[in-house]
C-alpha cells in the first residue's frame, strides 16, 4: 500500500468528497515499558501481564509484558492529530466516541506502532460543526496481524470567519 502523508490538511470542502480514500498513515511510535508502567498508574491497572516483566517472562503466553489494549486505543488521537489529516481553519475537535473496537493482537513491550487511516463519512451537523468517522488501524511492526480496528468518531467545529473579515 502506498502511504500517504498529506502536505497540506485537507479542507471541510475536500473531506466532505473523500469517504473511502485513506487519509494517511503515521510515524512510527515504540510502546516501552516506561509507557505502559505510566499508562497503569493513571488508570490503576496494574496487572501482572503489563508491569511486572520478571512474572510475565515466566508465566505469560508472549513471553513479556503487553500494553494495556486502552493503552494502544489512546494512542490514536495522538497519532491521527500527526497525521495532518484535520482541517487548519478547525477550531476545535473533540472525541465523539468509538464503534466497533477490536483487539486483535498483543502489543509487546518495544513493539512499534503506527496507525493507518481511511475517512468513512463527514456529516454535517449544523453550521459549521460535522462529525468525522474514521476506519483506524493500528498495525505492528512485523507483525502481520494488527494490534487493534476502531472506527472514531470526532466532531469538528470550523473556526467561523468574522463579519466584515
Amino acid at each position: 500500500m502506498t502511504e500517504i502523508r498529506p502536505k497540506t490538511p485537507p479542507t471541510y470542502e475536500q473531506l466532505r468528497t473523500m469517504a473511502g480514500q485513506e487519509l494517511g498513515v503515521s510515524e512510527w511510535t515504540t510502546v516501552d515499558q516506561n509507557r505502559i508502567d505510566q499508562f497503569a498508574e493513571c488508570t490503576g491497572d496494574h496487572q501482572w501481564i503489563h508491569v511486572d516483566p520478571e512474572r510475565a517472562r515466566r508465566q505469560s503466553p508472549f513471553r513479556t509484558t503487553i500494553a494495556h489494549g486502552y493503552l494502544t486505543l489512546s494512542i490514536i488521537g495522538a497519532l491521527a492529530l500527526g497525521m495532518g489529516i484535520v482541517p487548519e481553519n478547525t477550531q476545535a475537535a473533540f472525541n465523539y466516541g468509538f464503534d466497533k473496537v477490536r483487539f486483535l493482537a498483543p502489543v509487546k513491550v518495544g513493539a512499534r506502532i503506527r496507525l493507518r487511516t481511511t475517512l468513512l463519512s463527514m456529516e454535517d451537523r449544523g453550521p459549521g460543526q460535522y462529525l468525522m468517522k474514521a476506519a483506524n488501524t493500528v498495525e505492528i511492526e512485523g507483525e502481520e496481524k494488527p494490534a487493534l480496528t476502531a472506527e472514531t468518531l470526532v466532531m469538528l467545529y470550523e473556526r467561523r470567519k468574522r463579519a466584515g473579515a
